[in-house]
């Protein structure tokens, strides 16, 4: 009984090390070790306090979530750089009154990816999503927490998806 539970556990082993590394989530890192993402500075027309930093730091965490990829600050074998280019508020909907019944917020950033191991993967394009809200709440306090969450959740993911997902 011993010995058929070494076999089975031997077997397991033999076939995690054929198969090689996967990632649940489907990162390419390949020969990639490390990665940086600069601090995204805020160009936008109209300019929201520490947007930027709250978007820098959610990028950081979803990519050392999702890959074994260690951050540096300098250096790295894949780097993330850009800038915030949009921060809008408009109405979206409208009551019988022709007032806003519905707004939208709507962050747009330009990203940089450079992958230093391999060139063939880098690009610059713009990500972009929203949050709709109404239009009596002001983008204060929860309602603003809610809008970044979701729209940094999207976005973050999108840059993820467009730089080291293998789908």
């Amino acid at each position: 009984m011993k010995a058929l539970k070494y076999i089975v556990l031997f077997s397991i082993c033999i076939t995690m090390i054929s198969c090689g590394p996967y990632s649940f989530t489907g990162a390419d890192t390949g020969d990639a070790k490390t990665y940086q993402v600069n601090f995204f500075q805020n160009n936008a027309d109209l300019v929201e306090p520490g947007l930027d930093i709250d978007f820098t730091n959610a990028l950081q965490d979803l990519i050392v979530n999702q890959t074994s990829l260690n951050l540096v600050t300098t250096g790295a074998d894949l780097i993330f750089e850009g800038e915030i280019t949009e921060y809008r508020i408009a109405p979206m909907t409208a009551t019988a009154q022709n007032t806003a019944a519905q707004n939208r917020l709507t962050i747009r950033v330009n990203v940089r990816y450079i992958n230093t191991k391999d060139e063939e993967k880098d690009f610059e394009k713009p990500f972009s999503f929203f949050f709709d809200y109404p239009a009596e709440a002001q983008l204060i306090g929860g309602t603003k927490d809610e809008a970044f969450e979701v729209i940094f959740e999207r976005l973050t993911q999108d840059i993820f998806n467009a730089s080291l997902a293998n789908w």
